[in-house]
């Protein structure tokens, strides 16, 4: 069977001249083998939320994330695809994959073959041996349109478009798209970058491009306040002797709904010297919630939250605290927290409907 499922996908992708790989987080391991492919087939290699960071986004074939989280290049090349090519992805609804397109779906995992809707070819196997196989029968192929060229006047626009959204008016707090924005130019390119749930998080899947971080979430986006435990845990494999782990830095993000529900775990934090810098968007509400409520013609009913001066409360238990008010303030802040000996807390005064 295995066979003919692999003869079938590598038949699709050659009758394919625009197709488009989506890989999931159970493709984490198998990436040097999924972006040798996509080279070969000159063709866009999108993300599921989960899955964010697999590919860099500064690699000429990474166009981001699909889906809610998403960027428009992703959606984009999804929708002028004639083939996808689905890798360890659970087609949820967050992700958004489309059932219009004839679709290859690899997975290790037979339940999940078609569980969400019918693909054309379903493949049971491990990802990276087929993947290997694929490599092997289409190295040299050259029938694909090459989209490259695409791909980067595709970012060029989002780019663009970021831009603007940068210059919004935030008096009363800050775009997403600003704050983002300073954690690109400041954020190593090495980070572990575990986040948390809400709009914060969507705005990290839409505006963050990631180089070589690698990124934390939980499953399905369900676990708020996951981020300040999830960084705990990621800073306790930087002091392992791993190679993938040693030393890194730790930066987590997360709203003030999340983090409200696990502050006392900063304590933890400052008590082992914890290197981590969490950066922490303040609005003073469940802005996912409220939208959420907006959306269903509902009242918007106790979304709202009463917070301490978070920053203050970071000193209080020992570690360092700022607060940023104004769009030139990340620039200073942001390098001081991320210099800090321990844990750092960085408090953003945010705008609740800029995300």
């Amino acid at each position: 069977m295995y066979k003919r499922q692999l003869e079938d996908a590598l038949n699709l992708l050659r009758a394919s001249k625009r197709p488009v790989m989506i890989v999931g987080h159970g493709a984490r391991f198998c990436m040097p083998g999924i972006v040798e492919l996509a080279e070969t087939l000159r063709c866009p290699v999108l993300t599921t939320f989960k899955g964010k960071g697999l590919i860099s986004d500064a690699h000429p074939l990474g166009c981001g994330v699909l889906g809610r989280s998403g960027t428009p290049i992703a959606s984009w090349f999804m929708n002028e695809s004639d083939c996808l090519l689905v890798l360890g992805a659970s087609f949820s609804d967050h992700t958004g994959i489309t059932p219009k397109k004839k679709t290859i779906q690899i997975d290790r995992d037979p339940m999940m073959l078609g569980k969400f809707h019918a693909v054309d070819i379903p493949v049971w196997g491990e990802i990276e041996t087929t993947v290997g196989l694929m490599n092997n029968e289409l190295a040299g192929a050259d029938h694909t349109t090459d989209q490259t060229a695409e791909i980067a006047e595709r970012w060029a626009i989002w780019r663009h478009e970021k831009q603007s959204r940068e210059r919004d008016d935030w008096s009363d707090g800050l775009a997403s798209a600003t704050i983002f924005a300073a954690l690109n130019r400041h954020v190593p390119e090495d980070a572990i970058m575990p986040v948390d749930v809400g709009n914060n998080t969507y705005s990290f899947g839409r505006y963050f491009e990631c180089s070589r971080q690698s990124v934390l979430m939980s499953g399905y986006l369900g676990s708020i306040g996951f981020s300040l435990p999830a960084a705990m845990g990621a800073w306790a494999a930087t002091q392992e002797d791993d190679p993938r782990f040693r030393g890194r830095k730790v930066v987590s993000i997360s709203g003030d709904g999340g983090f409200g529900q696990y502050l006392a775990d900063f304590t933890t934090a400052v008590k082992y010297g914890m290197n981590i810098t969490h950066v922490l968007l303040r609005n003073n509400e469940l802005g996912k919630i409220s939208k959420e409520q907006r959306a269903g013609n509902w009242d918007v009913w106790q979304t709202s939250l009463q917070n301490p001066d978070f920053a203050e409360f970071a000193k209080l238990c020992g570690g360092e605290g700022w607060t940023v008010r104004k769009p030139e303030e990340l620039d200073e802040v942001l390098p001081a927290a991320l210099a800090a000996k321990g844990p750092a807390l960085v408090e953003v005064i945010s705008n609740a409907d800029q995300i």
